[in-house]
């Protein structure tokens, strides 16, 4: 198993590049709204989990999925 695919930029599929962007947006975003004094919104943290199932999928799609498969773009 190369656990590479888990890490290296160069190796992670959409999915998983998605999710890691997302979660990184959306804690700078939760950093700016503690910085600004205002109240987090409810159910925010939600958000992080949604990342987290995004970045599994993307994870099992690049582990099993065929490597012939050719929907990557070049």
């Amino acid at each position: 198993m190369d656990f590479s695919k888990l890490y290296h930029p160069n190796a992670l599929n959409s999915f998983q590049f998605i999710a890691v962007v997302g979660a990184i947006m959306s804690g700078g975003a939760q950093l700016i709204i503690r910085l600004l004094g205002n109240a987090q919104p409810e159910g925010y943290n939600y958000l992080y989990l949604c990342w987290l199932a995004l970045y599994i999928f993307g994870t099992l799609l690049n582990y099993f999925g065929k490597p012939s498969d050719d929907h990557h773009h070049h």
